[in-house]
């Protein structure tokens, strides 16, 4: 086990030593070693004066060295130097992510880095973002200069699960079931997978509940991403019925482990089990806005008071049977109206359907067009016309998340762009500068609004307000989502990689990823941890978001990347779909009948 701990005054030749070894690992001549020796040589006196720590393994062996130099807001990470034989043990990172997290302490809000080119590709893995190169150092070559913005984790993150780790309740079946939705797999298969999403209900997870087995190598690379030790994984604990807090509570030890420890527990979403299981009263009607005719209503309700002038409504009608649709829908369609047919619920757009007057005649009808769609009670609802790519070729779907807390405080988290194909929710980008300009403030308005009103309807817990741009610079809200959502997601992520990797991250959530093949177990661990060194040459992270999928008859992943700018993050996923098709290429296409390799 490596630990840091600060460096003692006597201990100041040893890590002269060791700074001069970490150097000469590069190959340098001893000219170049002699030339930068006074440079590098470090005093009794500096070790305090320079903030200098220590990394060492439990037989008390230094391993490496930082230093954190300079007065708040800017300071330098003056030295960062490897024992050769730890190099490539995780060390380094280590002690950078020490140095991130002393630089919050101390207000220091700009972390400059003169990098050895040698180790630059480790500083860019960081999270660091080269600037311009200082010159050359001691008369050899070029340094690179890169730097950082150390934060301490959001306020709305800490304020979240009050400022500690969490116990992760993976229960998306169970809180789907309750809404017995036509739209909804009966069997919860697709939701089992999303329960994977559990590892990132908050920035830094304490124990991960989930109801199928999930690879350990999974698990292992997520907490190498994201800096997490100690996380307790208890899965499999379901084989068909998706009801996860009655499985936990099937199993006393279990249950009393996980609630036993005064640790917030997070669910997917609020269900009547989860309320025992967590000993909260369940409120009668608390989920009543996850309903879409429900929402449309508060919606409208909020409007009615005013002070929303960039927010419009459309037009919503409840059909009393699927005929009153149908003549609804050719009344529209004779008009040359698109519309949006709906189910009071849903989820990643399962229940919403968009037909245009085009798609009804090549149908053969509205008649023809509804026995297509699942059964069940149907909202019509106005078509929001506008470009395709929304206001100017920004984007045209956005989403506001936020959350009420146990005391009944609406916390504002921020806004998102969406992915979004015919009504179907395919990811979504969160970071700064994502949501357009003219977008921001009638997004934040409305959805803070939206928030109070759910506050006091008395529903506790997180939540999210859809929009769909008109194409003339308004906003149209659609839906409430009181769960935790794939925004939510890159939210909580970006969160924690900003905490440990300094402020400004774009985390994009790519809901399905389709692969070439199914992989072995083994070799998709492999495979996600290339991808993982591949994004971070890059500067990006690659966190894999959801492993169960790749192993069904037409394989999938959910994925994560993250970047400090749209440029790299944009290369990320394009380095992860390529490599993801090219699985394929190796181990031909899927067949139904191949058996899962791992034997799990």
């Amino acid at each position: 086990m490596v630990k840091v701990r600060a460096a003692r005054p006597a201990e100041a030749e040893d890590l002269t030593g060791l700074v001069m070894r970490s150097k000469a690992h590069w190959g340098y001549d001893a000219a170049f070693l002699a030339a930068c020796a006074p440079e590098l040589r470090i005093r009794p006196d500096d070790v305090t004066a320079r903030r200098v720590v220590v990394a060492e393994n439990g037989r008390g062996e230094l391993l490496g060295i930082a230093s954190l130099e300079g007065t708040p807001p800017r300071a330098a990470l003056g030295l960062l130097f490897v024992e050769p034989s730890a190099i490539g043990r995780g060390v380094g990172r280590l002690l950078y992510r020490d140095a991130l997290r002393r630089a919050v302490d101390l207000g220091v809000r700009r972390l400059v880095i003169d990098s050895d080119p040698h180790a630059a590709g480790f500083y860019r893995a960081m999270g660091a973002v080269a600037v311009a190169a200082p010159g050359t150092g001691s008369g050899g070559p070029a340094l690179v200069r890169f730097e950082a913005a150390p934060v301490p984790l959001a306020d709305w993150a800490r304020a979240w699960t009050g400022g500690g780790r969490a116990v992760h309740l993976g229960n998306v079946g169970e809180f789907n079931a309750q809404f017995a939705d036509a739209t909804l797999d009966p069997e919860q298969r697709p939701a089992h997978h999303y329960a994977c999403l559990a590892a990132f209900y908050s920035p830094y997870p304490a124990a991960l509940v989930l109801p199928r087995p999930v690879p350990r190598g999974w698990t292992e690379l997520v907490c190498r991403q994201l800096g997490w030790t100690g996380v307790e994984v208890y899965d499999g604990l379901l084989d068909a019925d998706p009801g996860l807090a009655d499985a936990v509570r099937a199993r006393p030890a279990l249950a009393g482990l996980l609630t036993g420890a005064g640790l917030p527990l997070v669910p997917w979403g609020r269900t009547r089990p989860f309320g025992r299981l967590a000993g909260r009263p369940w409120r009668p009607g608390e989920l009543r806005y996850e309903s879409k005719s429900a929402a449309h209503a508060l919606f409208g309700r909020i409007l009615a008071d005013g002070g929303h002038p960039g927010i419009v409504l459309p037009r919503q009608w409840r059909a009393d049977g699927r005929w009153a649709a149908a003549r609804m829908l050719a009344a529209r369609t004779r008009a040359g109206e698109s519309t949006v047919l709906k189910s009071e619920h849903g989820v990643g757009g399962s229940g919403t359907t968009v037909v245009t007057p085009e798609r009804v005649r090549a149908a053969g009808g509205a008649r023809a067009v509804l026995r297509r769609l699942p059964r069940g009670p149907l909202l019509v609802e106005e078509y929001v016309g506008g470009p395709a790519s929304g206001v100017d070729g920004g984007p045209r779907d956005l989403t506001y998340d936020g959350f009420v807390d146990d005391a009944g405080r609406a916390h504002e988290v921020g806004g998102a762009v969406m992915d979004v194909a015919d009504g179907c929710y395919l990811g979504a980008t969160v970071g700064p500068g994502v949501v357009p300009a003219w977008a921001e403030k009638p997004l934040t308005a409305f959805g803070t609004a939206v928030g109070r009103a759910l506050a006091e309807s008395g529903y506790r817990g997180w939540f999210d307000v859809d929009f769909v741009a008109d194409g003339a610079g308004r906003l149209a809200p659609t839906e409430t989502n009181l769960r935790l959502t794939g925004p939510s997601i890159a939210f909580m992520v970006a969160a924690r990689l900003d905490a440990l990797r300094g402020a400004g991250h774009l985390v994009r959530i790519a809901d399905r990823v389709e692969l070439g093949a199914r992989l072995p177990e083994a070799l998709l661990d492999d495979w996600c941890a290339d991808l993982a060194r591949g994004c971070a040459e890059l500067g990006a992270v690659f966190v894999p978001a959801i492993p169960t999928a790749a192993f069904e008859p037409a394989p999938w992943l959910g994925v994560l990347v993250a970047a400090h700018s749209r440029e790299v993050l944009d290369a990320a996923e394009a380095l992860v779909r390529a490599e993801a098709l090219a699985v394929g290429a190796m181990f031909g296409p899927p067949s139904p009948g191949r058996a899962r390799a791992s034997g799990r």
